[in-house]
Formats: structure tokens, C-alpha cells, sequence
């Protein structure tokens, strides 16, 4: 795909029975992330960047380049902390995944500055810093579902695609998508137009009718393709 792959997840998705697909031979769930992501992001597994089950004493005391060098412990290889890093994981030194690291901040003498956090805060810190939209940024959201059935015998592809741009950094796609359902909701449910009680997800035709009709107004709205 380019500049882009997918990671998908097949079949083991928990909203399946949510969504009353038991019954489907086959589901996917794909993000399209930027080329070199997932396997950047796997590193950081293998590290140990995305564990939140422990917390590392006085943490506000070290650099990223104080935690890596730890989480290397008493490693066979030689050289810098980037280098034995690599040789850990194994993954070229000079590569972009070791690249990526880089520009994020891991190998760097600056301190933490968040005490006794876990890795998977540390890291969250770091990306909230580094991933920041500038005021000029503009992001884009796509979203699509792709239904292929058959019917007497007959195959049949149906797609259903959205396509959302942000204006600048802070009036995003991203937020007016996960905000403007929230408070298309609330303003229905305060008018008495929804009677639904007590704990749910927006699975009922009740909720999710009347909320994408008004989405439509602020161009929140998905196009069909039937093949």
C-alpha cells in the first residue's frame, strides 16, 4: 500500500456478539497506520514500554536514556545504549525502526519528570508531547465497513465509507467525531426523545437513528457503494 499498511485483528473481536454477528464466517477489524508504525510500535512491546503493572521508584530522578539503559539489565552485547538496544530486540541499529525510537525521546538525557510512573505512563507522556498537532495541522478520519453476502447464490459487496477533515489543531476531525454523537445523545436524552435507562452501548435503533440523522447536519455522514 505505499506509504501505508494495515494491522488487522481476525475473528477474535469482542463486540461481535454486541453486534448479534455470531453467525459470520469471517470478521476483520483493520487500522491504517503510516508504513514502519506497527513494527516501530512492536518494539516498544518487546521493551516493555506498554507495561502498566508496575511502577518505577523515583522515576522523576531518571533520563530515557537512565530507563532503557535498565531495561537492558546485563546484556551480552557492546556499545552505546541505542546500539545494544537494537541487538536486544534485533533490529538494525541504523534502521528505521531504531530511528523512530530515536525521535521519540528514548535514548535521550532528558529527565522523566513523572514520579513513580509506569513505563506505559512514561511512554504515554512522551507521545502526548511528540504527536501533539501543531495549530496549523489538519487531520483526517476514515472510516469503512465493507459487507460481502450472498444471497441465493448471488455474491454481493456492499461498502459504507466515511470521510472527515479537521480544520486546524484544535478544531479536529477526531473531535468532533467522538464529541458530537456524546452530545447529540445528551441533548435528545434531556429533550425526552430518548427513553432508554440505565447502562447500554448504542446498539438500539432508539439511540443511533435519531443521533446520525442530526450528525448529518454537521457532515458526519457515510456513503454507500452496493456491488
Amino acid at each position: 500500500m505505499g506509504q501505508w499498511e494495515v494491522y488487522a485483528n481476525r475473528d477474535s473481536l469482542l463486540y461481535r456478539d454486541a453486534y448479534g454477528l455470531q453467525d459470520i464466517k469471517t470478521l476483520f477489524r483493520g487500522t491504517i497506520r503510516h508504513k514502519g508504525f506497527c513494527d516501530a510500535w512492536n518494539a516498544l512491546v518487546r521493551i516493555g514500554m506498554t507495561d502498566a503493572t508496575f511502577p518505577i521508584i523515583d522515576s522523576n530522578k531518571l533520563t530515557y536514556h537512565d530507563l532503557m539503559d535498565a531495561f537492558l539489565g546485563i546484556s551480552e552485547g557492546t556499545g552505546s545504549v541505542k546500539d545494544r538496544m537494537a541487538q536486544l530486540i534485533d533490529i538494525d541499529p541504523d534502521g528505521e525502526i531504531i530511528q523512530k525510537l530515536n525521535w521519540l525521546g528514548l535514548f535521550s538525557k532528558r529527565r522523566i519528570k513523572i514520579a513513580n510512573a509506569t513505563p506505559a505512563l512514561i511512554l504515554e507522556n512522551l507521545l502526548l508531547e511528540k504527536w501533539a498537532l501543531k495549530p496549523t495541522d489538519k487531520d483526517m478520519v476514515i472510516m469503512q465497513h465493507v459487507f460481502e453476502y450472498e444471497i441465493k447464490g448471488q455474491k454481493h459487496k456492499h461498502t459504507s465509507t466515511l470521510t472527515m477533515k479537521g480544520k486546524d489543531g484544535s478544531d479536529t476531525a477526531m473531535s468532533r467525531l467522538v464529541g458530537l454523537p456524546l452530545g447529540i445523545f445528551v441533548k435528545l436524552l434531556l429533550l425526552g426523545k430518548i427513553s432508554t435507562t440505565g447502562v447500554r452501548i448504542p446498539t438500539m435503533p432508539e439511540v443511533y437513528e435519531p443521533v446520525m440523522q442530526e450528525l448529518e447536519q454537521h457532515g458526519v455522514q457515510f456513503t454507500d457503494l452496493e456491488e
